[in-house]
């Protein structure tokens, strides 16, 4: 190791470094914050900490050189061209994302694809283990690096790792059929503790140990015993949250407040606005939700302009085909529906293909009465806990999948199941018509939740978790 090269007490790894490059119109380059769920999560927790992040800075090539960033270590790591294409987009997202959200389309198998996906994660364990101090505590996240921690473990078996999956892990008989099942949870098991979104996803890790490694397991705990390391691994439930302060601040701005106005004030100032918002993917039920939409509008129980929907859907993963096949199929619906049911000045469904700063789409979150989350399987789902917490007024309501993880924390939802259309109409219709009086009633108690499940409190159960995880030794 270089002497120059710092190292930290807390390393974190993840596929993508919380910052994008950004290339002004004088070809001076300089880095922001990236939207998205983990970096959102993490940005709050490793504030204040004396930290690194290693992950891939974006673009195919050579990495940047490690840099500061308010207050963080960044190690960017380098992928190829062939290895963005190979890990990321075949392996991660076209083999382990459709596996791991229940087959929902089918999932794609190449061996040259877990190549990649093996030669990147033993890249991430190596630049992991160059910035971590001694006995440091390194935090896995997520489906890209699942190998990482028994890389790390078996580079610096100093260290105490932990890994926390972001997404579902799926029931046994699903995760079976990936051929490379043994190496992925070998992967997973050099961790000291794993975190998981839900108690059904800790309990189907363990139950695959158990079938497909016929490892000994007892509640919540894995025995692994290989040559001079016997160890007792334990998975359990953290589920991921939000910055409930700082975004219900951002939501009480007064210009927050004014854009809000705004928005509903160009669509015509409706009686009820309906909102999505998700990443364009399979899993997000987008299609069910304007099934049933539609069929609301085509039996005239909601019309434009008193109502209005406004789907947000941000680009994601264009290069695999699936997306660019659910593009295609999302954009041709709304189209029919806007052809068939919009007056002059007022669309049935106002689309948005965009991805908007967190102010725009605090913003936004206050405007709507309605949002509308129907995802077909989803880890947690934090745009249901974002909306939640920027209203403060109390006003608003909520219609949740049933699929997912906020589901289970979120309790006084509105919710639906999205494979049950006539379902899905009957909750939106609940949703827009129960008292005004009622859904402030529920907004309250969820907002509690919320605010007494934030993000930094999250972080706080993780590492906790993980520094009483069982010792070496103890089984």
């Amino acid at each position: 190791m270089p002497r120059s090269q710092p190292t930290f007490d807390l390393v974190i790894a993840a596929n993508r470094l919380p910052v994008d490059r950004v290339v002004d119109e004088h070809g001076d380059t300089s880095w922001r914050t990236s939207p998205g769920g983990l970096v959102t999560a993490m940005e709050s927790v490793m504030r204040g900490r004396d930290g690194a992040w290693v992950g891939w800075a974006g673009e195919a090539g050579e990495a940047p050189a490690s840099f500061d960033q308010e207050g963080m270590y960044l190690r960017p790591v380098p992928l190829s061209e062939d290895e963005v294409a190979h890990y990321y987009e075949g392996f991660s997202n076209d083999t382990l994302w459709p596996i791991y959200h229940d087959v929902i389309v089918p999932a794609t198998f190449h061996r040259f694809w877990f190549a990649a996906y093996e030669a990147v994660n033993r890249r991430f364990a190596e630049a992991v283990c160059e910035v971590a101090a001694r006995g440091a505590t390194v935090w896995v996240h997520d489906y890209q690096l699942q190998l990482v921690p028994a890389m790390v473990r078996e580079l610096r078996p100093d260290v105490r790792i932990g890994w926390f999956n972001h997404i579902p892990f799926p029931a046994v008989e699903l995760f079976a059929q990936l051929p490379w099942r043994r190496a992925i949870l070998e992967g997973l098991l050099g961790a000291d503790y794993l975190g998981f979104q839900r108690v059904a996803d800790a309990q189907n890790f363990v139950r695959a140990c158990r079938q497909l490694l016929s490892l000994p397991t007892k509640g919540d705990t894995v025995s692994v015993s290989r040559a001079g390391d016997a160890r007792r691994v334990r998975a359990s439930a953290v589920p991921i949250s939000i910055d409930f302060r700082g975004l219900q601040e951002l939501a009480r701005r007064p210009e927050t407040v004014a854009r809000a106005k705004e928005i509903r004030e160009s669509l015509g100032n409706p009686q009820t606005l309906l909102l999505g918002v998700d990443r364009l993917d399979y899993t997000k039920g987008i299609g069910h939700r304007l099934k049933a939409y539609g069929e609301l509008l085509a039996e005239d129980r909601v019309s434009p302009p008193q109502e209005m929907f406004v789907q947000v859907a941000t680009p994601s993963r264009e290069r695999v085909d699936a997306y660019r096949e659910l593009r295609i199929e999302i954009e041709g619906e709304v189209g029919r529906m806007n052809g068939e049911h919009s007056r002059i000045g007022a669309p049935a469904v106002q689309y948005l293909h965009h991805s908007y700063p967190r102010e725009e789409m605090a913003a936004l979150y206050l405007a709507a009465d309605v949002l509308v989350v129907t995802p077909l399987r989803d880890g947690m789902n934090l745009v249901a806990k974002e909306y939640v917490t920027c209203r403060y007024d109390e006003g608003g309501a909520l219609v949740l999948s049933e699929f997912t993880g906020a589901f289970h924390e979120l309790h006084q939802a509105f919710v639906c199941n999205p494979h049950d259309i006539e379902g899905v109409k009957q909750t939106i219709m609940r949703a827009i018509e129960t008292p005004g009086r009622e859904k402030r009633r529920l907004m309250r108690a969820m907002r509690r939740r919320v605010a007494d499940h934030d993000v930094q409190r999250w972080a706080s159960r993780f590492l906790d978790n993980l520094k009483h995880a069982p010792e070496r030794g103890s089984m």
